[in-house]
């Protein structure tokens, strides 16, 4: 037991914290501080720095700009090689290893020691890499650099131990595996081709041996030109020269003839009889000349694979490529060629490489094809050869995570146990028909189900508006089940007034989800300024959507400062005290041409049928106002308990009740302060604030320092240090100006202006996702919008910030390729200040295109006279920061919302983008009937608590330190049919305070993180208990409160790539790893945490990576991760019979070690390669982790391998004992036949 007792030493004053100052608690990072209480607090807190670990746990999705495929067809498994130097090695279905290379280079060839459990890597960076994969975790056990030659192209051959390379310069090389040092033998290229040649033949593009001879090598270099060299004699058998470049080559298995791909789109076949010209030349796709000329060129066939079947005469020829090119608009596609018929294959991505899986490992023999692996850019896919239809398997990997571009995620685990089985059961009737029948080919590898499972599911929101629910229980991913929220609203259609804005747009893109595991509600934030509220139901239905409108704007300059006589409302329509529903009539036109009242997509207004799954109820939509869209949805909630729905964006809150579907409050942030402001803003004057202010073009007061933007937040602002809206602060001009919206990132391009300013970056996914429509997005909050152009003149009426025909929103940001938008005005020299960002924030930063930039047509002299009302200064946005103020987290929970509460009741807690966290009382019948037709009465309690940065995360505590859930609904079915035995009604599940605390146990411990530091609040007193800043450098990305480890803490992840746990409530560091150093949009907007120590983000715009900082998932990942190597006997080779062998000529063998052996060969210079030892198996598990407890959990893993082996051993000394006495029966057993006989009997 821990007892922390808050006393200050020297003070006797015992008063709490002043909530609406500066906390009295001032730490430096990593310091947590206590602050005076009224009472004492004793906490039992079991976590310690022990129980956390970081590490890695698996990876899902389709490997990222794959380059290289390999398959073991003994081993059956698969491996896919990456531009990043990663490699994925894929087996049955949970069989799925990640491995990186750590330079990052290129992987340009895989190749599998077949059956042995190993693998060799070929990277960019001309380095040879040998992978053991007898372990769970692959490690390199010797690498292999070339120092003076660039590696082109690799063979091994089956059940050898030395490795064929290929150069660029056009030698080859050969390089024992199990030393993983060069020979001697080196085969030159002024040695393969005749020395009359005066050309040089270019990199070797192939190598393989003879089935016929295995001492015969066969060399294709990319000239044309292919020699067989004899490795006995050291010496050509023969030399083709052919005019066109070749691309592969490919054995009969005979050993007789093969075949060439070449860049002309044709194939030749060659005979090993006669190699002066080719047996026969074939232009698959060529169109044939009348005169007899030669077909016309076609695009190259890349690859071409020749394989030979029992049970018919007719060899199949597999080839990527070779269409013809007046076919340009044609997708990549795979040619199968098997006798007389020829079948196309359309892909929709661009064809990587293609592997042809047969039966058997041997060249020499029939090759049997029964599939064909095909690998595109974005998808892999697998052919079913042994039907005529050509039918593909169904993949039971997560290989379309990324069908469309993933903009959000969501991770929930230890979920209801039954919710899985429902979603599994409603997807599975709409998975897609027509896949083979025959079962995954890739079967290698062993997994099972650990011990200590629990349901998991993650969420994936994506740019087309779609939702999927995965299966991510024990380590594995499996779709569950789609969701297309585009459904709910009507197409938008070319040449129809709005639609024809967004017809090239995602308007449909997913923001963020709000997930109810319990009750099964569901709640998607669109890019349109839109939220769906889902219900889950295993019936059918026809309904009416319910929608919605809410006009949220808040425009500072329509609020009047207290010495003016006359008074406008801030917000129009709605208030707290006279909540009302936007009105009704449909969306209006000004007789300036702008829109208003108008929302940006429209619901269906039909009655709509809708399968099993989740069924739309309700949709709130934000309106247009004054020509002006709606700002983008920072922050959602919704409780089923309560009924109600809550959202925030830079302009304010609504507060809507779905089961009355009604608006229940609709206020500008500044508005729920009431009195309790504690920057005590002032407002302004409308009249005062339309002023034009003619050739301000320079604002340089105030300008905040390079060092200290370093550690500035794009979403946080520090606290005021003066009343920034004094005028006596500002020159007169700045007083003046209006304070637009507030875009956080603007204080970091204050200064910077000119003509044609443009920052962009180019997408992963889409070449076209950088429009902006001047929206400011951030991982954390996305604030507010840009100024707007005035025209000068002091009532100038106002106009389209966007122009005419300008799109409302831009394309949907992928989180594979997320950027910060901004509402950047035109401006020179963003190169530099482009760099700036990218080293202060890790991330990039774009604007409109061209054809929207230059919509004004304004002069450059022009743009600079005028340059104030599109690029703001310091000052400028210091004055923003005050007044605009965006809602950045909410959350429904039972707290003690003012000082005089004796008991927790529903409330709102709501955060903001100035670290300023407002309470919400909620006033909620409590009777079915009366909750139903009652109004809720929904106020702002007064209550303030500020924090430094910007509200992040809310969690409550009771006094005993355990976490308080969130009440909710228990789930039921909304269109079950009804029992009338049994009435339907609402089941609720209410988490109080425990009642056992002897110490305050009316109240609890409210939790609150910010991008800045954390605190602990005791309720209803409002009293900092703890306080803890978090970092000073840097700023948090993402917090939540986990359980971990049957406690709880507060986890944190910042920009800087660190991941940070405190213990909660005393906030004490526990973990702090520098987890991902450079920390990009992408990884910002998809990471997140949940409880079991388990998080996971976008790591490519492809993979989601898994993590735990547990110890104790850690420890025990080694159960859950599945076992790449088995042991299989490898298939006997077949017996040919004696006259094939006499007159065919059996496959010869040779002794390679004769050869290539230091004895024979020599030693290879030590110029031309360098031998780099791995760190192996066990050894790079001791490096790599600390800690008794991994030194425990090795030590394990060495006993259980090491028992392994001696199992192995024991079966094999029982098969020999067996064997030995079955020689000694049958010896006996002759002895006692024979013992009588004479010597001429026998």
């Amino acid at each position: 037991m821990k007892k922390f007792r808050k006393v200050l030493d020297g003070l006797t004053t015992s008063s709490p914290v002043n909530v609406g100052s500066a906390p009295v608690c001032s730490s430096t990072a990593g310091t947590p501080t206590a602050a005076v209480t009224p009472r004492e607090i004793e906490v039992q807190e079991t976590l310690v720095s022990e129980n956390f670990q970081i590490c890695k746990t698996v990876r899902h999705g389709f490997p990222y700009q794959p380059t290289a495929l390999a398959f073991d067809p003994v081993q059956k498994i698969l491996a896919i090689g990456s531009r990043s130097g990663g490699v994925r090695i894929l087996g049955r279905p949970g069989v799925d290893c990640f491995c990186q290379h750590e330079s990052g280079a290129a992987v340009l060839q895989l190749q599998f020691l077949i059956n042995e459990g190993a693998l060799v890597t070929a990277c960019a960076d001309d380095t040879l890499h040998l992978w053991n994969l007898r372990q769970k975790r692959p490690a390199i056990l010797h690498s292999l650099k070339f120092n003076r030659e660039r590696i082109t192209f690799c063979h091994l051959p089956f059940q050898s131990k030395w490795l064929y390379v290929g150069t660029e310069r056009g030698n080859t090389h050969i390089v024992n595996i199990e030393s993983f040092v060069l020979s001697g033998y080196v085969i030159m290229w002024n040695k393969a081709i005749e020395l009359s040649t005066k050309t040089h033949p270019g990199p070797v593009v192939h190598l393989s041996d003879s089935p016929k001879d295995e001492g015969r090598l066969l060399i294709g270099f990319e000239s044309g030109t292919v020699v067989q060299w004899d490795l006995r004699v050291k010496k050509a058998d023969f030399r083709i020269y052919y005019d066109e470049a070749i691309h592969s080559v490919s054995w009969h298995h005979e050993g007789k003839q093969f075949m060439c791909s070449h860049s002309d789109g044709s194939l030749t076949t060659w005979n090993l009889r006669n190699t002066s010209k080719p047996f026969q030349v074939t232009f698959p796709h060529g169109k044939a000349q009348r005169d007899g000329k030669k077909p016309e060129s076609c695009k190259p066939i890349l690859k071409v694979e020749y394989k030979t079947t029992r049970n018919s005469s007719e060899p199949f020829v597999i080839f990527s490529g070779g269409l013809s090119y007046d076919k340009a608009s044609r997708r990549p596609t795979l040619t199968i060629m098997h006798g007389k018929s020829i079948t196309v294959l359309e892909m929709d991505h661009p064809i990587v490489d293609f592997l042809v899986l047969c039966e058997t490992p041997y060249p020499n023999e029939v090759q049997e094809p029964y599939a064909v692996a095909v690998l595109l850019e974005k998808d892999f896919i697998l052919v079913d050869l042994t039907q005529s239809s050509f039918p593909i398997f169904e993949n039971p990997y997560p290989m379309d995570i990324h069908e469309s571009p993933v903009t959000c995620t969501a991770y929930f685990a230890d979920c209801p146990p039954d919710i899985i089985p429902v979603l599994y059961s409603i997807g599975a009737k709409h998975k897609k028909q027509g896949y083979s029948h025959k079962e995954w080919p890739v079967s290698g590898g062993t997994w099972t189900l650990g011990a200590q499972t629990y349901p998991e599911i993650i969420i994936t929101g994506h740019a087309d508006g779609s939702i999927k629910f995965w299966d991510a229980t024990a380590i594995t991913l499996q779709m569950l089940y789609k969701l297309k929220t585009s459904k709910v609203f009507e197409k938008p259609k070319a040449g129809e007034g709005r639609g024809a804005e967004m017809v090239e747009e995602d308007p449909y893109a997913v923001q963020m989800v709000s997930w109810c595991p319990q009750s099964r509600l569901f709640c998607v934030v669109g890019i349109s300024a839109h939220v769906i509220l889902y219900r889950l139901s295993k019936h059918d239905a026809t309904t009416e959507i319910v929608s919605l409108e809410v006009r949220l704007q808040c425009d500072v300059e329509d609020v009047l400062s207290p010495c003016e006589a006359e008074s406008t409302p801030g917000l129009s329509d709605q208030s707290s005290h006279s909540p009302q529903q936007a009105p009704a009539s449909p969306g209006s036109v000004t007789p300036e041409g702008l829109r208003d009242s108008i929302p940006c997509l429209k619901v269906k207004n039909r009655p709509v049928r809708m399968p099993p799954g989740y069924q739309a109820e309700l949709v709130v939509q934000l309106l247009w106002v004054d020509g002006e869209p709606p700002q983008q949805i920072t922050s959602v909630d919704i409780n089923s308990a309560y009924g109600l729905l809550a959202l925030g964006n830079c302009n304010g809150l609504a507060v809507v009740d779905y089961l009355q579907k009604s608006i229940l409050l609709c206020m500008s942030t500044l508005e729920l302060y009431g009195s309790s402001d504690p920057y005590q803003r002032l407002t302004r004057s409308p009249r005062k604030n339309r002023q034009f202010t003619q050739g301000l073009t320079e604002l340089s007061d105030n300008q905040v320092p390079l060092e200290l933007e370093r550690s500035r937040s794009p979403t946080s602002v520090p606290y005021p240090t003066s009343l920034h809206n004094d005028p006596r602060s500002f020159p007169e001009p700045v007083a003046n100006l209006k304070a637009s919206h507030y875009s956080p990132v603007f204080h970091l391009l204050d200064n910077v202006r000119g003509p044609d300013r443009k920052l962009s970056l180019p997408t992963d996914l889409k070449t076209d996702l950088d429009h902006v429509n001047g929206h400011c997005t951030s991982p954390t909050s996305q604030p507010c919008v840009a100024g707007k152009p005035r025209v000068p003149g002091p009532e100038g009426p106002r106009l389209s910030r966007r122009g005419p025909g300008r799109p409302p929103f831009r394309k949907a940001q992928s989180a594979a390729c997320m950027e910060i938008s901004l509402p950047v005005s035109h401006t020179e020299g963003y190169a530099s200040k482009r760099a700036m960002l990218q080293q202060l924030h890790g991330v990039s930063m774009y604007s409109h295109d061209e054809h929207h930039a230059t919509m004004y047509s304004w002069s450059e002299k022009e743009s600079r006279e005028n340059s104030f009302s599109r690029s703001r200064s310091s000052s400028v946005s210091s004055i923003d920061r005050e007044t605009k103020e965006a809602v950045t987290t909410l959350r429904f929970m039972e707290s003690c919302a003012r000082k005089a509460d004796t008991a927790p009741a529903p409330s709102l807690w709501v955060g903001t983008s100035l670290g300023v966290v407002l309470v919400i009382g909620l006033s909620i019948p409590a009777d079915e009937e009366e909750r139903l037709d009652e109004p809720v009465a929904v106020a702002p309690s007064g209550t303030v608590l500020m924090l430094k940065g910007s509200v992040l995360t809310f969690g409550s505590l009771d006094c005993g330190g355990s976490l308080i859930p969130s009440p909710y609904e228990v789930w039921r079915d909304p269109h079950a049919p009804e029992d009338p035995d049994r009435p339907r009604k609402r089941k609720l599940v209410n988490f109080s305070p425990s009642s056992s605390q002897e110490v305050a146990g009316d109240g609890h411990l409210a939790v609150v993180c910010s991008e800045r530091q954390a605190k602990v609040f005791l309720m209803p007193a409002q009293t900092c208990l703890f306080v803890h800043n978090i970092t000073e450098s840097s700023f948090v990305l993402r917090s939540d409160v986990v359980s971990v480890c049957n406690s709880v803490c507060l986890a944190c992840f910042c920009a800087n790539g660190h991941v940070m746990t405190l213990s909660l409530p005393s906030l004490r560091p526990l973990l702090d790893v520098n987890y991902l150093p450079l920390t990009d949009m992408r990884i910002a907007r998809t990471f997140c945490f949940t409880n079991g120590g388990q998080a996971l983000y976008l790591s490519t715009p492809t993979e989601i990576q898994r993590i735990t900082y547990s110890q104790e998932m850690c420890d025990n990942l080694q159960e859950f991760l599945g076992e790449l190597f088995t042991p299989v006997e490898t298939p006997e080779a077949q017996n040919r019979g004696f006259l094939k062998g006499f007159f065919g000529g059996n496959a010869q063998t040779f002794d390679r070690e004769e050869l290539f052996g230091e004895a024979a060969a020599g030693k290879a210079s030590r110029s031309l390669a360098q031998h780099i030892p791995g760190p192996g198996g066990m050894e790079g598990m001791k490096a790599a982790a600390g800690g008794v407890v991994g030194d425990l959990a090795r030590a394990r893993i060495a006993l259980d391998e090491r028992g392994q082996r001696l199992g192995e051993l024991e079966e094999r000394t029982a098969l020999m004992m067996s064997s030995a006495e079955a020689f000694s029966k049958h010896a006996h057993e002759l002895m006692l036949k024979c013992k009588d006989k004479k010597w001429y009997q026998f």
